[in-house]
């Protein structure tokens, strides 16, 4: 059974920093792509960013490139994201999700029950 959970959220003044931690079970850790995904009020869930476990490869929306860093620790299962200058527009439920291999930001690559409970971020201006 895939577990992820979340953590790590929590409020924060324009320009801070939070990391943001996802940790997993449940499945081969390394085979899989585990990605970042928010969604704020009223807004679709996007992707933000993903991890190939299998050969460290990142990726990143435009919005947080420069910003936001994605790193995985394969001995403890965890995905985190570090997020550097928040902005108010940061604002947002951020979900980890796991596939295998291949990152993907389409949200209806992942499987229902491949998903974490959320954390939210508020960054205040």
């Amino acid at each position: 059974e895939v577990q992820l959970v979340e953590s790590g959220g929590g409020l924060v003044h324009t320009g801070g920093s939070l990391r943001l931690s996802c940790a997993a079970s449940g499945f081969t850790f390394d085979d899989y792509a585990i990605a970042w995904f928010r969604q704020a009020p009223g807004k679709e869930r996007e992707g933000i960013s993903c991890i190939r476990n299998d050969d460290g490869s990142t990726f990143y929306r435009d919005s947080v490139k420069g910003r936001f860093t994605i790193s995985s620790d394969n001995n403890k299962n965890t995905v985190y994201l570090q997020m550097n200058s928040l902005k108010p527009e940061d604002t947002a439920v951020y979900y980890c999700a796991a596939t295998y291999r291949y990152c993907s930001f389409q949200a209806g690559v992942y499987e229902d029950d491949a998903w974490g409970q959320g954390t939210r971020v508020t960054v205040s201006s």
